[in-house]
């Protein structure tokens, strides 16, 4: 480290670091709520130093008069030193403030330290993602090669509290192409505040999968969370906002989700999010990308959830624009796997359809009205019913298992222009221009160890629908049934236009010990009782094959 960098840091530490408690009263254990910011980021293009012009970015935004009220910050995936330098990060057990343990940056990298002196400063909770350097014989127990230099890459999560000692370290789990490690073990990690909120931490593709996001909540009990994410946005069921929206809601937990600010290349995405109120802020950039703080006002859940006993089976108000494909650069789902209709939309009638769509023996029933909107050339908007039960077939990732049923937008008849958002000349010729006046998809779903059910829907503008306008419905018909009946519909006297995606995401994750899927000894393994009578309850269009064969 250069002898003026050090002096600078040190400089920094004695005006910032060493007069913490000088920010606005912070809310008190005994508050109702917490206030929050997300940070909307993007990163600097600079090719030398990066990390300084981001450093000096995020200094800037946690000083501003919009963070002034904040509680706790948290900053996006990626966006301080994905370029490098790479850091140690203290253990928390150590309870180490970079800022007073290592003011001259010797050991930690020069901007881990100078956050850590800006917590004090403004004494608020910082959350930060790095990119981690580990010595590989801190972990003995790890029989895995090590890299040449003895060190271990990770994407963490780090956490300041108000006196910038570092209180809690995440390594994300689910990596997304990354030239990074993942740890041994998976670790689950929490963190307590002074304003009564204890905190789960997870990264980005995490989200998918029930280790470490879900399992929190259903092991733990924990009722809030932290998000950082440079997500890439992917059409029709796993935008960005609509995906972070989904989650909370099913969940009924509170989230604060940061996202990396590059639509140019499909990342965008932040929101502080109330369970089943929805967001309370979100925001969905297209363009170059923005540098800013999102604050809200969070409920506090008043107790924190019941841990679940694990069983046997383990193993309108606001303006909307549109975004176009030359303003925000999205990814598509495979689409092709779908069992998929046409929507028979005709020109300026209005019209109404009921449909059973089904993948093999999983079915999805469609309720659907609509009206035509004036404008445009005359075209029609196109729309497709769809029903998938299998794995996503993204390469070279970590796979999860998905059963879905949803409507989704498309630029044309056939299934190749769905998933994708329309050129700016096709939207000023054409748009949404349908409007639906009744729409509702009922499902039966198996239960499985672990598995969560997701109102799933987005808008032209990428951001989801309000909570107020749809209702959503998961039931088991009695205490000893092994599935669950699902509708998701919109209220009543609620029409929406302009829609994207409109779908029950179903998420099985590694899909083990799901009802009605294996041998009936397997599923006598799992705990299912009654095994060789599932398969009359999975569906009644079984019942009458089954009657044949018991017959014969």
């Amino acid at each position: 480290m250069a002898t003026n960098s050090g002096w600078r840091l040190l400089w920094l530490c004695l005006t910032l670091g060493l007069l913490p408690g000088l920010s606005h009263q912070a809310s008190i254990a005994e508050s109702d709520y917490y206030t929050a910011g997300v940070v909307e980021f993007r990163q600097s293009v600079l090719s030398t130093s990066p990390w300084s012009d981001n450093l000096a970015g995020y200094l800037e935004i946690i000083q501003s008069a919009n963070a002034s009220e904040t509680d706790i910050i948290v900053f996006p995936e990626l966006t301080i030193n994905s370029m490098g330098p790479q850091t140690f990060v203290p253990d928390p057990k150590e309870q180490i403030a970079p800022c007073l343990n290592d003011p001259s940056a010797l050991y930690y990298a020069e901007f881990l330290v100078s956050l850590s002196c800006a917590a004090r400063n403004v004494s608020k909770y910082l959350v930060i993602n790095v990119s981690e350097k580990k010595l590989c014989t801190d972990t003995p127990e790890d029989p895995r090669p090590c890299a040449y230099d003895g060190l271990n890459i990770h994407n963490t999560n780090v956490v300041f509290d108000r006196q910038g000692v570092v209180i809690s370290r995440y390594r994300k789990v689910h990596l997304y192409g990354e030239n990074r490690n993942t740890t041994y073990e998976p670790e689950l990690e929490t963190f307590e505040t002074d304003f009564g909120v204890t905190f789960g931490t997870f990264t980005c593709f995490d989200i998918l999968f029930y280790t470490p996001a879900h399992q929190l909540i259903l092991e733990q009990g924990i009722t809030d969370f932290i998000y950082t994410t440079m997500w890439f946005s992917q059409l029709p069921f796993l935008t960005a906002v609509q995906t972070q929206q989904a989650w909370a809601y099913a969940n009924n937990v509170n989230m604060l989700a940061a996202g990396a600010s590059f639509p140019l290349v499909g990342s965008s995405g932040s929101g502080i999010y109330h369970g089943r109120e929805g967001a309370l802020t979100s925001v969905m950039v297209q363009g170059t990308g923005e540098r800013s703080i999102h604050v809200a006002q969070v409920p506090k859940y008043t107790v924190r959830r019941p841990i679940r006993q694990r069983r046997q089976r383990r193993a309108l108000g606001t303006t909307r624009e549109a975004i176009s494909s030359s303003n925000f650069t999205m990814k598509r789902d495979y689409l092709e796997n779908y069992q998929s209709e046409l929507l028979p939309i005709a020109e300026n009638q209005s019209g109404n359809l009921t449909k059973d769509i089904c993948y093999g023996t999983f079915c999805c029933h469609f309720d659907i009205e609509w009206r035509p909107l004036e404008g445009g050339s005359g075209r029609s908007a196109s729309y497709r019913l769809g029903a998938y039960d299998g794995w996503r077939n993204e390469q070279n990732v970590d796979a999860n298992y998905i059963r879905n049923c949803g409507l989704f937008a498309c630029t044309g008849p056939t299934l190749e222009e769905c998933g994708g958002l329309p050129s700016s000349e096709k939207l000023e010729e054409q748009g949404l221009r349908v409007a639906f006046t009744r729409l509702e998809i009922g499902v039966t779903y198996p239960e499985s160890s672990e598995f969560l059910l997701m109102p799933n829907t987005v808008l032209d503008d990428l951001l989801p629908l309000e909570p107020s306008r749809f209702e959503w419905s998961q039931e088991q018909p009695s205490e000893d049934s092994y599935q669950y009946d699902v509708r998701f519909g919109l209220r009543d006297s609620v029409e929406v236009s302009n829609l994207l995606t409109f779908a029950i995401y179903g998420n099985y994750y590694d899909d083990k010990c799901t009802f009605g899927v294996g041998s009936e000894e397997q599923q006598v393994a799992c705990g299912y009782k009654n095994g060789s009578s599932r398969l009359v309850l999975f569906g009644a269009g079984l019942l009458m094959p089954l009657l044949l064969l018991l017959r014969g």
